[in-house]
C-alpha cells in the first residue's frame, strides 16, 4: 500500500480559496465550532485509481472522507475473485472501524474512480467521536446507511439481472460525481459486481443501444439517467432513500 507524502496537504497550510471540505458532505454539516477542531488536522491527499487504502486485518491508521474520489469496500476470496459491498464517495467516510471499536476490518478499501480526500488520524477521530457532539450522530447515521447500502447490495446481486446491477452501480456512482463521465473499464467494473466482464460487456451494450450510455476503452458516459432508473431494479431507490432519510440534517445544514 504506497502512500503520496509529497501529494498531501494539511488544511491548515492551504490558502482560504483552497478549502474544499464542504464537497465532503459529511464535513460540509459540521458547525464551525466543530469544524475549527478538526480543520489543523485535515489532510488534502490524491486518490489515485487503485490505491489500496485498507488491507484485512491490518490496523487502520486513518479515516478518509472522500470530496472527488470515490472507494470501493470489498472482499476478495481465496480464489483472488472479489466482489464490492458498498461504495463511498462524498456523501460519507471511510473507516467506520475506527470509530466502532473494531480497529480493523476483514474487506479491502481500493480507490475506484481517482481524485481527493481529506484524511484525519485514527486518535482525533476517535477523540471527537467520544466527544459525543455532533460529528459523532453523524458517523453513526451514516454508519446506518452504509450498512443498508451494503444488504440492498448483497441482495441485488442475488436476485437481479447483471443489467440492472450495472445500473445500480451507475447510478450510485454518477450521483457521487460532478461530471456524468466515468474513467473506468469494463474489467473493474465486472470486479466491483463480482460477476464476468462477459456479463458487463453484454449489459452495457444493451444500454448503449437503448442510448442511456456511452461507452469507450476506458470510458464510460450516462447520457439518459431517466433511462437507466426505468431499467434499474427497486435496490438504488431503497438506498437513496434510507440515505437521504439518514442524513437529511446533512442536507439541511448544506442549504443553510
Amino acid at each position: 500500500m504506497s502512500t503520496h507524502y509529497s501529494q498531501q496537504k494539511k488544511i491548515s497550510e492551504l490558502p482560504l480559496c483552497e478549502y474544499n471540505t464542504s464537497q465532503n458532505n459529511l464535513l460540509a454539516a459540521l458547525p464551525n465550532a466543530d469544524f475549527e477542531f478538526l480543520a489543523p488536522h485535515l489532510e488534502l491527499v490524491a486518490m489515485p485509481l487503485g490505491e489500496m487504502i485498507y488491507e484485512p486485518s491490518v490496523q487502520l491508521q486513518y479515516a478518509y472522507f472522500p470530496t472527488t474520489s470515490i472507494v470501493s469496500l470489498h472482499y476478495v476470496m481465496e480464489s483472488g475473485s472479489s466482489a464490492e459491498s458498498a461504495g463511498v464517495g462524498n456523501e460519507g467516510m471511510v473507516g467506520i472501524s475506527l470509530f466502532m471499536g473494531g480497529g480493523t476490518t476483514s474487506s479491502s478499501a481500493v480507490v475506484q474512480i481517482a481524485g481527493e480526500a481529506y484524511r484525519l488520524e485514527r486518535r482525533i477521530l476517535k477523540q471527537e467521536f467520544d466527544r459525543g457532539g455532533l460529528l459523532q450522530k453523524l458517523l453513526l447515521r451514516y454508519t446506518q446507511a452504509l450498512m443498508t447500502q451494503m444488504s440492498q447490495t448483497a441482495a441485488c446481486n442475488r436476485h437481479h439481472s447483471v443489467e440492472q446491477q450495472l445500473c445500480r452501480w451507475l447510478l450510485l456512482t454518477s450521483d457521487r460525481m460532478p461530471t456524468n463521465d466515468l474513467v473506468i473499464t469494463q474489467e473493474w467494473v465486472a470486479g466491483m459486481l463480482g460477476v464476468r466482464r462477459e456479463g458487463i460487456t453484454e449489459a452495457a451494450g444493451n444500454l448503449q443501444r437503448a442510448g442511456f450510455i456511452n461507452y469507450r476503452r476506458g470510458h464510460i458516459s450516462v447520457l439518459d439517467r431517466a433511462g437507466l432508473e426505468k431499467r434499474v431494479c427497486e435496490c438504488y431507490a431503497v438506498v437513496k432513500k434510507e440515505t437521504n432519510r439518514l442524513l437529511s440534517d446533512v442536507q439541511y445544514r448544506q442549504s443553510a
